[in-house]
């Protein structure tokens, strides 16, 4: 039997998750992160794993602000733009992309997702971490959540495949998963 839910929760397995991340996304050298906030998990990666991370939000306001020079800093740009619009991502130039607790944010969840399978190089992966609906966040907060089904079928909509979509954490986390096909097809 697992732990009561309380508001506290998701502050205790956000460390547990950014280790999951980073394990799953270990490979990569070059990922985007998609409604980063205030970069945090991209912080993490460019720290932990020596990747090289631009993390991606519509509002700028809680960047971080480095001025020590840190290593990890050179590997780590925070762009405030709109997910559905990467035009400064050339196509076919990250190895992952990540999206963690801001796919229900998003204006645009579908162009986002196809503006991440085009700036994904064939095989690359894609990583949405979120809240499920009926979740404890949705009690909380009151907001608006996608089922793990959903989340599956968007990302198959947007193109990717091999797409699994699953509950975690006592069904209070959607973790889900595509690629972009590793050929590519006319078209693609």
């Amino acid at each position: 039997m697992g732990r009561r839910l309380t508001d506290g929760f998701y502050q205790r397995v956000k460390p547990r998750l950014y280790r999951r991340v980073g394990e799953e996304l270990r490979l990569a050298y070059r990922i985007l992160d998609l409604g980063c906030g205030n970069c945090e998990l991209a912080e993490f990666l460019s720290g932990t794993y020596d990747q090289r991370v631009t993390g991606v939000d519509i509002s700028s306001g809680s960047f971080p602000r480095h001025d020590d020079g840190a290593p990890s800093r050179r590997t780590l740009t925070c762009v405030k733009a709109d997910a559905a619009r990467l035009g400064f991502v050339r196509d076919g130039s990250i190895d992952a992309v990540v999206s963690m607790w801001a796919a229900h944010e998003m204006k645009d969840l579908k162009g986002a997702l196809r503006e991440a399978r085009r700036v994904l190089r064939p095989g690359g992966e894609i990583l949405v971490v979120d809240f499920p609906r009926g979740s404890l966040a949705q009690r909380l907060w009151d907001e608006s959540y996608y089922s793990p089904e959903e989340v599956s079928d968007v990302l198959e909509y947007a193109g990717f495949v091999g797409v699994r979509a699953k509950a975690i954490e006592q069904k209070q986390i959607i973790w889900a998963k595509g690629f972009r096909r590793a050929r590519v097809a006319s078209g693609d």
